[in-house]
């Protein structure tokens, strides 16, 4: 089983003997709460304030902190970081993949940029994909939604949308809810889930 924790933006906490952070902000420069959890390992995608400040928060000592691409084995969690251009004038951005209990499990980060077909190869198949749809660096939902046709995973999990509280200028996820409808998805709406199979039909939570 592992658990799926959303703590706003690109910030999660992914777990089952170990607790993966992803992306941490601190909460204040973000207007959220801090996010309440230390990592075993925390992977950073890029190092701006809404996916890199809350390092120090979410940090142990032993922590491993992942902030390169490469493969690394951390007990039984494998985790592989590629490298992709975010847009054409934001630079580099890593996406992870996360292989726990069976799971394959794909971070994209603040991916702004459409992946070349060789990335996509690389990160293929995918069981569970966590995907930014709110734009402004991030992409939007059109293209987000284009790119899960492309990776067909069973769950995608959105995220880096805009909520209440957040203080960053970016779009909410009702558009990429309305296109993922059409397509026939189910959606579901929880912050915390846990996964012990993958589901028949494909689904958005």
């Amino acid at each position: 089983m592992v658990l799926f924790r959303w703590f706003g933006l690109s910030c999660f906490e992914i777990s089952n003997s170990l607790a993966i952070v992803t992306d941490p902000h601190d909460g204040k420069t973000v207007g959220l709460a801090e996010p309440n959890i230390k990592g075993d390992v925390i992977t950073i995608s890029h190092n701006h304030f809404d996916h890199a400040s809350g390092e120090d928060l979410v940090s142990k000592e032993n922590s491993n902190i992942l902030k390169e691409t490469g493969k690394y084995q951390i007990n039984d969690i494998q985790v592989e970081g590629i490298s992709n251009e975010r847009d054409d004038s934001r630079g580099r951005n890593i996406y992870f993949i996360f292989t726990v209990d069976g799971f394959r499990i794909c971070h994209l980060g603040d991916l702004g940029y459409r992946l070349s077909s060789k990335n996509i190869e690389k990160i293929k198949p995918v069981d569970i994909l966590l995907i930014p749809v709110g734009g402004t660096g991030g992409q939007e939902g059109r293209e987000a939604a284009q790119l899960i046709e492309k990776l067909d995973p069973r769950i995608v999990i959105p995220m880096h949308y805009k909520i209440n509280e957040l203080n960053i200028d970016i779009s909410d996820e009702k558009e990429f809810l309305r296109i993922m409808r059409d397509k026939n998805w189910n959606i579901e709406d929880k912050d915390k889930i846990k996964i012990k199979n993958l589901p028949k039909n494909k689904k958005i939570i």
